[in-house]
């Protein structure tokens, strides 16, 4: 994207997204059929730490996780997606792009929720790629937003795998949970995505993955 933008127009809002990858598909949450399968996955965090850093949960019950995924997944904003790798062709996480403008060309991913089973995993990263080929290619956005607490290390590293750049910290930003919280942000811009879909295109290669299916060489070095 060049600095004239004279010729600029609103984008479309993120609504309706289906995307198969490799390893993993996303599918737009319209109703509650992967409900029973979310609470399943997400069931199998033994440490407890699943939503140590989201302002909702842990839930007491299936009934009462349903309840607040009726309520929280389903309609037009936030959107979300839920996360269905190729393997178990079961939902085992959710993300959601949020906080939308499209008359500037920016939306966020948040709500990003993925269990035990999920983390850390080719198709975890592969649905990132997808929801960011959906921002940038398919709505022709000009920047994609990350957002976390800044305590949450796991979710800072994350981000900056993914090829997201960190911008500063928002002091005092929200309570959550009774606590404190500075928000660290963090982006990636239109004129970033190309030489980051490169690389995503080659770190998801079959060929960069060995006969027990580990990573031969990291994302960072085809970033790099």
């Amino acid at each position: 994207m060049t600095d004239d933008l004279k010729s600029w127009s609103p984008r479309q809002r993120p609504d309706g997204l289906s995307a198969t990858g490799r390893t993993v598909r996303i599918e737009r949450i319209v109703d509650d059929r992967r409900f029973g399968e979310l609470y399943d996955a997400f069931s199998a965090d033994a440490e407890g730490t699943l939503y140590a850093w989201l302002p909702y949960g842990p839930f007491e019950s299936r009934s009462n996780f349903m309840d607040f995924a009726r309520r929280t997944y389903i309609g037009g904003e936030p959107c979300f997606y839920a996360i269905i790798p190729q393997a178990s062709d079961r939902a085992e996480g959710v993300a959601a792009l949020m906080r939308t403008d499209t008359v500037m060309g920016v939306t966020e991913v948040g709500h990003v929720c993925l269990a035990p089973s999920l983390q850390r995993t080719v198709a975890a990263t592969e649905a990132f790629a997808l929801l960011m080929a959906y921002v940038f290619d398919a709505l022709g956005y000009r920047r994609f937003e990350w957002k976390c607490d800044n305590g949450n290390a796991p979710s800072k590293n994350a981000a900056a795998r993914l090829g997201f750049v960190e911008e500063g910290l928002f002091r005092q930003h929200m309570i959550v949970k009774g606590r404190n919280r500075d928000t660290s942000w963090w982006s990636i811009v239109d004129t970033e995505w190309p030489a980051l879909r490169h690389a995503f295109s080659r770190w998801l290669d079959p060929a960069n993955f060995d006969g027990s299916g580990r990573q031969i060489r990291p994302l960072s070095e085809f970033r790099g």
